[in-house]
């Protein structure tokens, strides 16, 4: 393995130790197996994808008073400390920047390869049985409601509106989870998504027929 993706992967263990479960080292490495995976069906600048994945959460910025340019920041200077190009550092913060599924309406046209494929990836970690247990597990994390029936979904909702949203966990499929397999950037993404998206599917459909005692 190249030295500079061992020692990222030694920095952001580091850095995410005691990190909340749904974003923490082990995150991390899915986005980054799952980006690899994907890669290998897309021309592309594996170097550039990696760093990415590894990088795109080291400050997530729900944990940061909804700071974005944390992650930017100590990514660069961890970079530049392993002396990796300036064109290479540019690429890696614009991904990270521009990743998020609350970014994504002002998020610029003709995307890079790299970003298509680890935010094809980030997603994909958002969505089936493991999607589920993350967003569980942030409800949890947040104190939010599990349910409740007179709490309705909110669509279409802004950048502010969606960092500031306290719903319930099941509202958060609808508002966000249940829209990522239409989102997905390459092939392979969309043909893993299929069957995660179907999986939430039926999982949403057996929580209401338990919570309706049916």
């Amino acid at each position: 393995m190249d030295k500079i993706i061992q020692n990222t992967i030694k920095f952001v263990k580091e850095k995410l130790e005691g990190a909340e479960a749904g974003h923490d080292w082990f995150h991390i490495e899915r986005v980054w197996k799952l980006s690899r995976k994907i890669a290998e069906t897309e021309p592309c600048n594996l170097e550039i994808v990696e760093l990415s994945a590894l990088l795109h959460d080291i400050a997530d910025p729900k944990f940061h008073d909804g700071d974005e340019t944390l992650a930017l920041k100590i990514s660069r200077e961890f970079l530049e400390m392993q002396n990796v190009s300036e064109e290479t550092i540019q690429q890696v913060l614009f991904i990270i920047q521009n990743i998020s599924f609350k970014n994504r309406v002002k998020a610029p046209k003709n995307q890079p390869i790299e970003l298509k494929i680890v935010q094809d990836a980030d997603r994909l970690d958002a969505i089936g049985a493991i999607g589920i247990g993350r967003t569980f597990n942030f409800g949890g994390f947040k104190n939010n409601l599990m349910y409740h029936p007179d709490i309705h979904p909110k669509l279409n909702m802004t950048k502010e509106e969606y960092k500031k949203s306290d719903g319930t966990t099941i509202n958060h499929f609808h508002e966000k989870l249940l829209l990522l397999k239409d989102l997905m950037n390459t092939q392979e993404g969309k043909k893993i998504a299929e069957e995660r998206h179907q999986f939430m599917l039926t999982f949403l459909d057996q929580f209401l027929k338990e919570w309706n005692v049916e």
